[in-house]
């Protein structure tokens, strides 16, 4: 394990034959990778100051996918309105 910026990082030795250790596993990121690169190539490009807030909502759709994001959204809206 290497912590780095306050991240944990599980190694995954694929040279040694291992793709998955205990819960670390490299499918959940690559459906993730997956997910977003489909979701952000209908953009046709996205600018640099951009980029980090699309990514965002990418990890908060898959986070809650299977969920209705309205109903999330919306909840949220009431218990924190913008004044």
């Amino acid at each position: 394990m290497t912590v780095s910026n306050s991240y944990k990082y599980h190694r995954v030795y694929h040279s040694k034959n291992e793709f998955a250790r205990r819960k670390n596993h490299i499918n959940g990121i690559e459906s993730f990778w997956s997910f977003t690169k489909r979701r952000l190539s209908k953009f046709n490009g996205l600018c640099d100051e951009t980029f980090n807030l699309h990514l965002k909502e990418c990890e908060y759709r898959w986070n809650y996918r299977g969920q209705d994001l309205y109903k999330i959204l919306l909840k949220l809206r009431r218990e924190s309105p913008l004044n």
